[in-house]
């Protein structure tokens, strides 16, 4: 069975860094596209940045999306996904979820392979 597994979330003081690591098992993570989507509260899941399995990372230019601040990478040898942010703002608080697919598409509804999410809580 193909999955995705988050892990890396937690509570954090703002200005601080974090990394969030995405585990696929089951499949090979260099013929899919991955990436990191996020649901802050009362708002709907947002893409943050994406992978394609070229390697072509597209960050979301949405304006609450915390481009320029955050990194997507991936070891492909090991088949996981990093996103890294830096400068943790209060309005970054929300649930990060990891996707997987053939290919990449802006709403993660549309990927196939969804984790359960790792929840990352900013304080002031």
């Amino acid at each position: 069975q193909v999955q995705v597994t988050e892990s890396g979330g937690g509570s954090v003081q703002a200005g601080r860094s974090l990394r969030l690591s995405c585990v696929l098992s089951g499949a090979t993570g260099g013929d899919l596209c991955m990436g990191w989507w996020r649901q802050q509260p009362g708002r709907a899941v947002e893409l943050v940045a994406h992978q394609a399995a070229d390697g072509v990372i597209e960050y979301s230019t949405l304006s609450t999306s915390p481009r320029g601040r955050v990194t997507i990478s991936r070891d492909t040898t090991k088949n996981i996904l990093y996103l890294d942010i830096v400068n943790l703002k209060p309005e970054d608080t929300a649930m990060y979820y990891c996707a997987a697919h053939r290919y990449c598409y802006f709403w993660m509804e549309d990927m196939s392979i969804k984790g359960k999410g790792t929840q990352v809580t900013v304080s002031p």
